[in-house]
């Protein structure tokens, strides 16, 4: 018990540490980026006309209001005590709008389509491999490098390919968008329909991305356990072969637990470009909008939101770990 009590305690300290240094990192990055956006924001509210002196005048309120005037290790500590509290200040793109509110209305689209699509994605990946391992024949020879081949396309060019097949080509699904343009959000069953008729190409674009992968890893874990010692002399003990496979798949699916968490570590690389290809009202096309809009406090609230996520996901991982794999409770207790 004491040994397990090290374990997970280390691993809380080290993701806490790295949470500290995203969290700087989050806050630093996005403001190195060249231009200046309150400048930006100062000229479209007076039009132009106006004189040096005023513009000047403006300019120092908008930087007050910001608090771009301070210094940057004054900004940090106001930024992280805000931030503690749930508030990221106002975006810049999106003036006077809270950034708040926009990752309110983002992130939820993101993790609603992104986590079913890897868990779906995952679980179908690793059913593939545990089979081609197993069963061989046609699941190992033409199913099993057809997926793997689709895996190896790039997320956007397998969001490219889809909406190119079944949006413009078969028209069968739409193009872009969470739900159709000329609707409001409402719980109307006339809207729920446009959500998941708008939901199915970006979902599908990251679950065949998925599936390959986790198969291909998931067929060499079985096959190394399948010619592993213990199963030849289970064998020959005459151990029904049904339960030998239970504990080869079992033994086989612990380093697939990472490959998850690996997997929804996507969810800030290649799965959100497939929200910005169509278009999907989340937190990827949130990103693209901040970064061309230099909005620091939109990007940074953004990009802070998905590492806690990823964080999040792997030290659940590791925690499981303790309790799932015998070999980490064995190796605590020495």
């Amino acid at each position: 018990m004491k040994g397990m009590k090290k374990y997970y305690g280390q691993k809380i300290l080290w993701y806490l540490l790295t949470l500290v240094c995203a969290v700087i990192l989050n806050f630093a990055l996005p403001r190195m980026m060249p231009g200046n956006p309150v400048s930006a924001i100062a000229a479209r509210s007076l039009g132009g006309n106006e004189s040096a002196t005023t513009i000047q005048k403006v300019y120092d309120d908008y930087a007050e209001k910001f608090g771009v005037n301070k210094p940057m290790w004054e900004q940090f500590l106001i930024w992280a005590k805000n931030a503690l509290r749930g508030d990221f200040g106002v975006s810049f793109s999106q003036y006077p709008r809270p950034v708040s509110d926009i990752i309110a209305s983002a992130v939820w689209w993101t993790v609603a389509l992104q986590l079913p699509a890897i868990l779906i994605g995952w679980i179908l990946g690793n059913l593939l491999g545990a089979v081609a391992a197993y069963l061989r024949g046609v699941f190992d020879k033409a199913i099993l490098p057809l997926f793997l081949f689709i895996s190896n396309i790039p997320a956007f060019g397998m969001a490219v390919v889809l909406l190119w097949v079944f949006g413009i080509q078969l028209k069968i699904a739409p193009t872009s968008g969470g739900y159709g343009f000329d609707m409001i959000p409402n719980m109307s069953w006339t809207f729920v329909k446009s959500v998941i008729a708008h939901y199915q190409l970006p979902f599908w674009s990251i679950v065949l991305i998925t599936i390959g992968g986790q198969a291909i890893g998931m067929r060499s874990m079985s096959i190394y356990e399948l010619n592993a010692d213990y199963v030849k002399y289970s064998r020959f003990l005459g151990i029904r072969d049904s339960k030998i496979v239970g504990y080869v798949f079992h033994n086989a699916m612990l380093p697939q637990i990472t490959g998850l968490a690996l997997s929804l570590g996507t969810m800030i690389g290649g799965a959100l470009v497939a929200e910005i290809i169509f278009s999907y009202p989340g937190l990827g096309t949130t990103i693209l909008a901040a970064t061309t809009g230099q909005d620091y406090p939109l990007l940074s609230a953004c990009t802070l939101i998905i590492t806690i996520m990823v964080l999040i996901a792997n030290l659940v991982v590791e925690l499981l770990y303790g309790v799932i794999d015998p070999r980490v409770k064995a190796a605590q207790q020495d």
